[in-house]
């Protein structure tokens, strides 16, 4: 019974991922974004299979070695991890090969979005109006630091003529 509700489950993911790899990628809708959220949920699920298998695999071989034959049993436990474990991992890479698709898919959209974003006349214009602004700044920073030089270099001058000023005679 367990068997046959694992294979259902597997026919459906197959049939999911099909439908996934074959729908069409062009704008990132909350659909894809509800898709991959789908298959991160599916990942999850197989991901849990995976454990159990692995529990039941660990559980199987620690009764092994209270048996006679430890080679045999541990031999047939591996066998039936690998029974387990193998349709898993075929499910894990139909599905990650779908989420890379899809999480390429969402970013290049976004990238193309961004681009588009960037060509437009208002950016254009407003990254004009922040590079003139970084310009004038630039000139202005330049021309404190140039009057601040000016002032060292006049400093011992201007202290010889308050000097000068402030004696009494």
């Amino acid at each position: 019974m367990r068997k046959l509700g694992t294979l259902r489950s597997m026919l459906s993911l197959g049939a999911f991922l099909l439908t996934c790899s074959f729908s069409s990628l062009v704008l990132a809708t909350p659909a894809e974004e509800a898709q991959l959220e789908q298959l991160d949920k599916i990942e999850r699920d197989l991901e849990l299979q995976r454990d159990w298998a692995k529990y039941r695999w660990d559980k199987t071989n620690s009764e092994c070695y209270q048996k006679y034959w430890v080679n045999d049993c541990l031999k047939d436990s591996r066998a039936q991890y690998r029974k387990e474990i193998d349709p898993i991992r075929v499910q894990e890479v139909e599905l990650h090969e779908v989420q890379r698709k899809l999480r390429a898919s969402i970013k290049d959209q976004r990238d193309a979005t961004k681009i588009a974003e960037r060509a437009s006349a208002e950016k254009a214009a407003e990254r004009l109006a922040n590079q003139k602004e970084f310009e004038e700044k630039q000139k202005a920073a330049a021309a404190r630091a140039a009057d601040l030089e000016q002032r060292r270099k006049d400093a011992p001058k201007r202290a010889q003529e308050n000097k000068a000023g402030t004696q009494l005679d």
